[in-house]
Formats: structure tokens, C-alpha cells, sequence
């Protein structure tokens, strides 16, 4: 009897001591102004290394959390400590799913999969209608490809279509370009909406659905409508060449382009030995694609209706788990664009060991972002710049908007622009039902794209590939980027009324 409740009373002081620690953490670390003066530095921090010393992301995010925990009065022990469990956290959160996503894109791209859906709609579409095609194919290609990827293997094709169109390539191009973005900034499993759904708490397969709603208008008014007043300002000659290369050896897709650059080649390496096997279907490419996005969604779908209890929604919810889903979809592709094809149990192998080495600094930045929003969280900043908002009046879904605007702005990058922004918004979002949650972090993808200027790598991606010059180029592709910003903060504002 002593004994247990001798055992019952150390329980009792274990959690007694828990809780208090956890309340220690939960409370801010200084007073207000020194928080805000925190938040101050430690942005600042990281934006003077990115921009002006040309810092990588990740090395000015750790940085920056440090600088932003001293000046929050978090002990000099204990600097790192919040940042090193947001990274861990983040990284088993969201990491795996940008793995998974990473395998399905690259044996796409190797088997021809993205070619055969390229040809097919392209071969399907009037003349007149190119352009909305083009921003099709991009929106369905870009759902499993991470943009960089998606811009050097489409922008051979807008060539080739404005060459035999004898068109201004802006036509064709800005179309497919918007299409990238906005499943880019908007939709999972891309890492800057998963990072901002870990950081939040919302539900993917919502965020998910909800993103493709706002998707569908936005890529329609910024891309296809958008084009034709922009070929009107920025007169470009119809291109003589593909990256430097002509058109005559081919018709489609990544594969009938050389030259250019590095990742041109490699588009044009993995192609060209795709050819030599069988070709995956276009029905088998669409539907690979668009599996996971039909089992989150599914999910969704069950748990709305609240049928989780039953047996097909006990099964519709454990394959909707997006770990599940993507996990699902990886396997399927090593059959349908891996053995399916003709390629051997090792070729398949290393396929798979060569998707990871290109998100290897994708990770590394995710996770420091991670960190840094952790910081933001256990010195108490958040709490203080949330109260600020909530004081001024402004809504959250506004507020995340013209956060993540600011900091894509200022640093060029879309990833830590919506790192920053969600850690900031995340105590708003404690409260929030889930679908304004969903819709948050929508708001917050749609203002990481904003205003992409000369600190943006995608800027002179794109000045490059089209030849342009930089005042051209802000007519064009900054100008769409803006407008595909403004137009889909806009589309979540209405649905932010209505749900």
C-alpha cells in the first residue's frame, strides 16, 4: 500500500513537472518589444544572407533561428534546442512525402510517361486552342514534378508548338509556366504547401482538394487569358531553333531538344533511352499521376461525411493517408513505368536511387524552416506577431498572404517564404476549423509566388530559356506571377466566405 502510493505520488510529481515545463515553454521568453525585435533580427538575418551574401537557404535559416533565440532571451544551452526538434519533426513529417514524390517523378520523366501525355494532348488540340492545352499538360505533369523539373521539360515542347505555330512563344509559354506555379505554390506534395500544412496542423486531403479548386481559375486567368495581352507588350520572333537545337529529328516532349543546359541534357539523356522500351500508355501515365491525388481526396471525403466508422471508410482513410498514398503510388509506378516497360529489378533500383539526390538540399531547407518556425513557436514570437494581427483587425487568411508576399520579396524564394509565413501564422491557426486552416495555408501559398524578381533563380530560368531581357521578363513572367498571386488570394477569400 506504502509503496504504490509512494509510486502514485512520483507519478503525480512527473506530470505536475511536465506540465509545468510545458507551460514554461509555451510562455514567452521575453517582453513583448524584445520579441518583435527578435522576430525583427532573425528575419533580417536571413534575408541579408540569401540576398546580399548569397548564402544557401539552409545555412541562413540556421543562422537566423540562432540569431532570433538570443535576441529572445532563450539561454545560450539551449539556442538550438527548439531548432534542432523542429527539424526532426518536420523532416519525418514531410520529408518522406517529398521522397515518395521525388520516385514517382523521376520514372515518369524516364519511362516517356510525360512525353506520351505531352503528345497526346497536344496531338488532340486545335491550333487555336494551344495554349489552354499547354496550361493543361502543365497542370497535370506538375502535380508529381517539383517546378525547376517541370520548366526544363516543358519549355523544349512551348518552343517547338510556337516554332510550327509561327507565334510570339509567350503565347504558348506563360500558360504552361502558370500551370507550374500554381501547382507549385498551391498544391501538395509539393514541400512548400506540405510544409505549411505540417506547421499548421491542416488536413491534406482538404488542403489538397481546396487547392485544385483554387488552381483550376486562377491557372485560367493568369495563363491562357493573360497571354494575350503580354504577347502584345513583349513582341517575341517566333524561335528559329529549340535551346539552340532544331526541331527536325523530333516532335515532342524534353527528348527532341540538346543543348542548353545541364538540365536540359539530362532531360534529353533520359528521353532518348526511354525510347528504346516500350512507352507507358497515356491512360497509365494520367492515372499514376493522378492517384494520390484520388485517394486524399477520397479520405477527405470520408471523414466529411463522417462514414469513418464503417468498413469501407476504415479502408478509404488508412489509403488516404497521404504516407499511404504516395507509398501506394510509388509502387505502382516501379511496375507501370519501371518493369512494365522492360526495365530489370536493378535498372528500377537505380532509378530510384538517383530521384533522391536532387532533393537533397530541397529537404535541408525544409527542415531548417522547420526549425526556424519551431523557434518561432517556443520563444513566444509567434504568440506576440499573431496577437498583433489579431489586434489590427486584419483577417488570418489576409494576414498569411501579405506575410509570405513580403518575405518572398525580400528573399527570392517561394520555400522560405512560406516557412516563415506559417510559423508566424500558427498560433491563428490553433483555432480554426479546418477548413479556414485548409484555406489558410492556401493564402499563404498564394502570397510565396508573389512579385518573382532578380533574387528568384526562376526569374532568370525563365529569362534564359526564352531569351528575353530582363525588362522583358518582368513584363512577362512577373507580372503572371503576380497576378496568379493576387487572382488566387482572391478565389480563397470568396471560398473563405462561403465554407
Amino acid at each position: 500500500m506504502f509503496q504504490t502510493a509512494l509510486s502514485q505520488a512520483a507519478l503525480s510529481q512527473a506530470a505536475l513537472s511536465q506540465a509545468t515545463l510545458a507551460q514554461a515553454a509555451a510562455a514567452p521568453t521575453a517582453s513583448t518589444p524584445q520579441l518583435v525585435l527578435a522576430a525583427v533580427a532573425g528575419i533580417a538575418v536571413i534575408i541579408v544572407l540569401i540576398v546580399w551574401l548569397k548564402m544557401h537557404p539552409f545555412l541562413a535559416l540556421v543562422l537566423g533561428s540562432g540569431v532570433l533565440a538570443a535576441v529572445a532571451g532563450i539561454g545560450l544551452t539551449d539556442t538550438f534546442t527548439s531548432f534542432s526538434t523542429g527539424l526532426g519533426s518536420t523532416v519525418a513529417g514531410v520529408g518522406v512525402l517529398i521522397a515518395l514524390g521525388s520516385i514517382i517523378g523521376k520514372l515518369l520523366i524516364d519511362s516517356g510517361g510525360a512525353d506520351r501525355i505531352v503528345d497526346t494532348i497536344l496531338d488532340r488540340t486545335p491550333a487555336r486552342r494551344l495554349p489552354w492545352a499547354m496550361a493543361l499538360i502543365a497542370f497535370v505533369i506538375g502535380i508529381p514534378l517539383f517546378f525547376e523539373v517541370g520548366v526544363v521539360l516543358l519549355i523544349p515542347v512551348v518552343m517547338i508548338v510556337a516554332r510550327r505555330m509561327r507565334a510570339n512563344p509567350i503565347l504558348v509559354g506563360i500558360p504552361a509556366l502558370a500551370g507550374l506555379s500554381a501547382l507549385h505554390g498551391l498544391v501538395p506534395p509539393h514541400p512548400g504547401p506540405l510544409l505549411a500544412i505540417d506547421a499548421l496542423g491542416a488536413n491534406l486531403g482538404l488542403t489538397l482538394g481546396l487547392g485544385l479548386l483554387v488552381a483550376i481559375p486562377t491557372v485560367i486567368i493568369s495563363g491562357p487569358l493573360l497571354a494575350i495581352p503580354l504577347t502584345r507588350w513583349v513582341k517575341l520572333p517566333p524561335p528559329v531553333s529549340v535551346l539552340g537545337m532544331s526541331d527536325d529529328a523530333g516532335t515532342s516532349g524534353g527528348g527532341t531538344s540538346g543543348g542548353g543546359d545541364a538540365g536540359a541534357g539530362t532531360a534529353t539523356t533520359t528521353t532518348s533511352t526511354s525510347t528504346a522500351r516500350r512507352t507507358p500508355s497515356f491512360g497509365v501515365s494520367v492515372l499514376v499521376v493522378l492517384l494520390p491525388v484520388i485517394l486524399m481526396l477520397a479520405r477527405s471525403v470520408i471523414e466529411m461525411t463522417g462514414t469513418t466508422g464503417t468498413g469501407y471508410g476504415t479502408v478509404l482513410e488508412f489509403l488516404g493517408e497521404p504516407l499511404v498514398a504516395l507509398l501506394i503510388t510509388s509502387l505502382v509506378a516501379l511496375v507501370a513505368f519501371g518493369t512494365g516497360v522492360g526495365r530489370t529489378l536493378q535498372q528500377v533500383s537505380d532509378l530510384v536511387g538517383s530521384s533522391f539526390a536532387p532533393i537533397a538540399g530541397i529537404l535541408l531547407i525544409v527542415g531548417a524552416g522547420g526549425g526556424f518556425k519551431q523557434t518561432l513557436v517556443d520563444s513566444g514570437v509567434g504568440d506576440v506577431i499573431a496577437s498583433g494581427i489579431a489586434d489590427a483587425g486584419i483577417t488570418p487568411l489576409l494576414a498569411g498572404w501579405m506575410v509570405a508576399a513580403l518575405i518572398r520579396i525580400a528573399t527570392g524564394s517561394a520555400t522560405v517564404a512560406t516557412i516563415t509565413a506559417a510559423g508566424i501564422m500558427a498560433p491563428l491557426a490553433t483555432g480554426l476549423e479546418p477548413t479556414q486552416a485548409a484555406l489558410l495555408v492556401l493564402a499563404i501559398g498564394a502570397g510565396s509566388v508573389f512579385l518573382s524578381h532578380v533574387n528568384d533563380a526562376g526569374f532568370w530560368l525563365v529569362k534564359e530559356y526564352f531569351g528575353m531581357t530582363v525588362g522583358q521578363t518582368f513584363k512577362t513572367w512577373s507580372l503572371m506571377e503576380s497576378v496568379l498571386s493576387v487572382v488566387a488570394l482572391v478565389v480563397v477569400l470568396v471560398l473563405g466566405a462561403f465554407i
